[in-house]
């Protein structure tokens, strides 16, 4: 989940403003945490504490109201009884990583994944985002081969994953669906050969910059083993600590490999 963080931060300065290239600095002065961050943790705290999805949305979502949501997921955020409203944006799967870490079989993922989407992202391709990013990490942290998971993903969910970022990243623009951000943020990955490499792949193609390098991030931290110690340092550094613990007590629980697992700061 850490990675999944780390490249929302990363990507923060890069959407709206494309650079098409992997050489730039890892984190910029400018780099800030986003909405795809405290929903990722709102998701975390729900599994932590057992609340349902939709509270610890809602209660996370709206101590960071100046976060940069989307304006239909704002509304709904801020809304006295918040309804789904049939969105395939990739809202849906920039805040489900902690599912593929958390759970332990494929069913168990797909269905948990479905149940952080549909509380406001209940349209089938809004789901079908949040069930594939979920899937892949599980299925990353679990062994599978990038082979194993490219079969995996584009047969269940139809994505086309034959193409390299070189292919994508010439005609690529801003998305913000699902189905035209989720398959990139997967090749991002397959294409890469480190969690930075990743992640660099993921912002180089120039579309929702930190979406697409939260998804990225959080498979490539699953398949690779973690993320480096100095992207971590990064994080706990920028999160505020409020958001750090949630996130350090998740990890501490679910595996992840830490250094900075003080959690009552």
């Amino acid at each position: 989940m850490i990675g999944a963080i780390a490249g929302d931060i990363i990507g923060s300065i890069y959407e709206g403003w494309p650079i098409k290239t992997k050489s730039f600095p890892l984190f910029d002065s400018r780099c800030t945490f986003t909405d795809d961050s405290v929903l990722t943790i709102a998701v975390a705290l729900s599994i932590l504490s057992g609340k349902p999805y939709r509270e610890t949305v809602l209660e996370v979502g709206r101590r960071y109201p100046h976060a940069g949501y989307g304006g239909s997921f704002r509304r709904w955020l801020l809304s006295a009884d918040p309804k789904p409203y049939n969105s395939w944006g990739n809202g849906a799967a920039m805040r489900v990583s902690p599912v593929g870490f958390a759970f332990d079989t494929a069913e168990e993922v797909l269905e948990q994944a479905r149940l952080t989407a549909e509380i406001s992202h209940n349209h089938p391709e809004g789901i079908n985002g949040a069930q594939a990013t979920a899937l892949a990490v599980f299925l990353a942290r679990t062994g599978r081969s990038r082979e194993e998971l490219r079969q995996q993903i584009s047969r269940r969910f139809g994505y086309d994953l034959q193409r390299s970022v070189d292919e994508i990243r010439p005609s690529y623009g801003f998305r913000i669906s699902c189905q035209e951000t989720v398959p990139e943020a997967i090749v991002a990955f397959l294409d890469s050969e480190s969690y930075e490499d990743a992640v660099r792949n993921a912002i180089s193609l120039g579309g929702d910059s930190d979406t697409l390098a939260c998804i990225t991030g959080g498979i490539a931290e699953a398949f690779y083993g973690g993320v480096p110690e100095p992207v971590q340092g990064k994080v706990r550094e920028i999160l505020p600590p409020p958001l750090w613990k949630i996130a350090a007590e998740f990890c501490r629980i679910y595996g992840c490999s830490l250094p900075y697992l003080n959690t009552s700061e």
